[in-house]
């Protein structure tokens, strides 16, 4: 009976995660645009971590962000100098 019980549920989370990546997938397809941003920096390749942090919403999803900067922001950062320079706030 046990046995009957694992696989009932193995197949029931390998049907829910099939049709969610199905569901999913069908949104990869269509172009998307930058959330904040509307121009890429030249050099934003050479940009270094500056933090990582997990946003928890009301509703219980969660987010995983990273904060990046270029030099002149990781130094603002180290000294505590806010807003950072360049920044349009």
């Amino acid at each position: 009976m046990k046995r009957i019980i694992l696989l009932l549920v193995s197949a029931a989370t390998v049907v829910g995660a099939v049709a969610y990546f199905a569901v999913a997938s069908e949104h990869a397809d269509g172009d998307s645009a930058p959330i904040f941003l509307t121009e890429v920096p030249q050099a934003f390749r050479d940009w270094r971590l500056i933090a990582v942090s997990r946003l928890t919403a009301a509703n219980g999803s969660s987010q995983l962000r990273a904060e990046l900067g270029n030099d002149i922001a990781i130094q603002a950062y180290r000294e505590g100098k806010l807003p950072f320079p360049g920044s349009s706030n």
